[in-house]
């Protein structure tokens, strides 16, 4: 019977969804995270249930074809990255991988997947929420160890761009000489809760989000950004005073230049402020949107009706193929950024509503509303009964789904399914390369 500190040796032949290697000793499962299929592994057992364990790498007897060394100098201690130990070959195999399995295994469809589409490795992200601690009585900036809050301290994150890095290394210059001290989040004191950084074609915007309304020496944290970055835009002050792990607060003030940013995705203007959501993998957004449209097929006398369409990035890109496109989301904010996007872009053959998806599909549907094209990009936990059943009642040609969990996509198809729709094609997407995550676009049809 396997218990806690045994040590065994097994052969990695598989990976779980959260991207740690699976072997089995004693008939068991035992996960271990940095392992690649084909290590063979001695691994100490840290954890045992009742039909599976963890493991940690002891030693490894024989390297796996996949296994390469991580170019990272905290990896794995820093839980960002799952896969940085992987040739990005295997990496996006896995990933492909494992959308087919969720849709075969979940969904019951018999469907080939084949690889994720690759992205940049390295300094793909344009946006960072760094946590700060100190570091031998010094201000340092990191990411949180695996299924923990211990902040492991980095002074170059690789998945970040290079003004990133150097804006928050800023920032903490700026915290040891004014004497804000970072957040604590057992006591709720402390100044610095994160260091945010946006950054974009036209330049990068930096954020403190801050446990209180003012910051001490301002002027000397500008001085310091702008010679650090000089395509820096604008520097704002949020203001998070919750004992909560919630990143951001609802109150943003501008503390110098501009409160947003100006970005461009696939020829359209953005404003993007702090709370603004935005895909943080410019490049794979593109090519993923360019996907979604293409599986859209929309011609220029139909209409489209976007779920959960967020500040209306698709939902702009659909109106520009087709008479009439229609957004719904359920947060305030989104729908209003939504507006002045289009706007902005000059974009009139658009409208947007505020609401459930659920709640707005099914009075669009009670309306009469018969849109041609139906995309949906719900959250991870994918859409719930009452959103699927409206779509279904509108009877879309096409449906889009674009999800970011294999398993809930999965669900949802198969629901979709037993009301008359039939899975098409699917295609994955690694947008953040290095991490467990993928995305996936699917194209459905009545």
């Amino acid at each position: 019977m396997m218990k806690k500190n045994d040590l065994v040796t097994l052969t990695i032949d598989g990976y779980t969804a959260e991207g740690m290697g699976v072997g089995r000793a004693d008939g068991m499962a035992v996960f271990v995270p940095a392992s690649a299929a084909g290590d063979v592994l001695r691994c100490r057992i840290v954890k045992v249930q009742k039909t599976y364990a963890y493991g940690r790498i002891e030693q490894v007897v024989t390297n796996s074809p996949h296994r390469i060394a991580p170019a990272c100098p905290v990896y794995p201690k820093c839980g960002g990255c799952a896969f940085l130990h992987l040739s990005y070959e295997e990496e996006l195999r896995l990933k492909g991988q494992r959308v087919e399995d969720a849709l075969r295994r979940i969904g019951g469809f018999d469907i080939k997947i084949g690889p994720a589409v690759g992205s940049d490795r390295r300094g793909y992200r344009n946006k960072a929420q760094f946590p700060v601690c100190l570091q031998d009585g010094r201000a340092a900036f990191g990411f949180y160890r695996s299924r923990s809050h211990q902040i492991v301290p980095t002074d170059r994150c690789l998945i970040q761009g290079p003004r990133t890095n150097a804006l928050a290394a800023a920032v903490c210059r700026w915290m040891d000489e004014s004497g804000a001290e970072p957040y604590d989040e057992e006591t709720n004191t402390g100044l610095v809760r994160r260091i945010y950084v946006r950054e974009g074609a036209r330049g990068c915007l930096l954020c403190i989000v801050a446990n209180g309304g003012s910051l001490p020496q301002p002027e000397r944290l500008t001085a310091l950004a702008r010679e650090t970055a000089p395509d820096l835009r604008g520097i704002v002050l949020n203001i998070n005073r919750e004992k909560t792990n919630r990143i951001m607060g609802d109150v943003c003030r501008t503390l110098w230049g501009d409160g947003s940013l100006r970005d461009t995705l696939l020829g359209l203007e953005y404003d993007l402020s702090p709370l603004s959501f935005y895909q943080v993998n410019h490049a794979q957004a593109e090519e993923l949107y360019r996907c979604a449209l293409d599986f859209a097929a929309l011609k220029e006398n139909e209409t489209a009706l976007d779920l959960y369409c967020g500040a209306g990035t698709i939902t702009l890109l659909l109106a520009r193929r087709c008479r009439e496109a229609i957004g719904n989301e359920i947060v305030p904010e989104a729908v209003r950024d939504a507006n002045e996007n289009a706007a902005r872009n000059d974009i009139r053959n658009v409208r947007f509503i505020l609401g459930d998806a659920g709640e707005a599909a099914s009075q669009l549907a009670r309306e009469g509303l018969r849109p041609d094209v139906i995309v949906t990009d719900p959250p991870r936990k994918g859409m719930d009964r009452k959103a699927v059943e409206a779509i279904a009642a509108m009877a879309p040609k096409r449906l889009v789904y674009v999800s970011c969990d294999p398993a809930s996509l999965a669900r949802d198809c198969a629901l979709l399914r037993d009301l008359g729709y039939k899975l098409e094609k699917a295609k994955a997407y690694d947008m953040f390369p290095g991490t467990a995550n993928v995305e996936t676009v699917c194209c459905l049809y009545h």
